[in-house]
């Protein structure tokens, strides 16, 4: 009984993957559709992204008369997660704002600001991401500079130097059009496969002479062809179109008994 249910689901297996095969072109051409939409809609609508980075080497000495220790170091180091807070606050992104002369929020701005930390330095990474290049540029050194001064000032440490400016993106980081094709390529090859299978689970008519015996429990005595030459000739499809009129319903397929 276990052996006949095996059997049974690897005929039902091979009978999707033939109905796929048969339907091969539908699924090629939906990915192609589904890709090209994706890379249309990624080109007009929407807007791209440049991203701009400047760092900061955070200095913070206990002792201002001697070098820099392992403790100073290790002092930087977990201080870090405040000095990311403080590179986003309210009075930087203002005061950021203001001297760039900016249509833009507090939220706004602190949104599209990423501060990262490489580990076991003691130097910010502040990335900041705007629709145009050199705004973008403008905008990470700007936010360098005053939360330098904002963490001299409010941190009590010695010093903030800009260990590199802000650079000029060459290209967008987002959105990345190879991507969103694959994608769109991708979603379109999968949902199409769905909607291939699901019609085909969902249809119960017979169209052969297995079927009747599989779902039916009858055995065919035989089956009687049809030419598609005589069918498709005009004295035929005449007398059908005449059917028709009078209210004929029907079809022509495979006859079995």
């Amino acid at each position: 009984m276990e052996k006949e249910s095996r059997d049974e689901i690897e005929i039902d297996l091979k009978e999707l993957f033939f109905v796929l095969i048969d339907k091969v072109w539908i699924i090629v051409f939906a990915g192609i559709i589904c890709a090209l939409s994706a890379g249309i809609f990624t080109k007009i609508l929407l807007k791209p992204v440049y991203e701009s980075t400047t760092k900061i080497y955070v200095i913070n000495r206990q002792d201002t008369e001697k070098f820099t220790t392992y403790s100073d170091l290790q002092t930087g180091t977990q201080l870090t997660r405040d000095y990311q807070v403080l590179v986003k606050s309210r009075p930087v992104t203002e005061q950021v704002i203001s001297d760039l002369s900016l249509n833009m929020t507090h939220e706004e701005l602190s949104n599209a600001i990423t501060v990262n930390t490489p580990t076991d330095t003691r130097i910010l990474e502040i990335t900041v991401k705007y629709s145009d290049p050199y705004i973008a540029k403008k905008l990470a050194d700007s936010i360098g500079e005053v939360s330098s001064q904002r963490m001299v000032s409010i941190m009590e440490m010695e010093k903030a130097n800009i260990v590199e400016p802000g650079n000029i993106p060459t290209g967008p980081s987002s959105p990345n059009f190879l991507n969103n094709v694959l994608i769109g390529g991708a979603a379109g090859i999968i949902l199409s496969i769905f909607v291939i299978l699901l019609i085909y689970l969902l249809d119960d008519t017979i169209k052969k002479s297995e079927d009747i015996e599989k779902y039916l429990g009858l055995t065919t005595l035989g089956t009687i062809p049809i030419e598609e030459s005589i069918v498709e000739s005009k004295k035929v499809r005449a007398a059908l179109k005449r059917a028709y009129k009078k209210g004929y319903k029907g079809g022509i397929s495979n006859a079995s008994y």
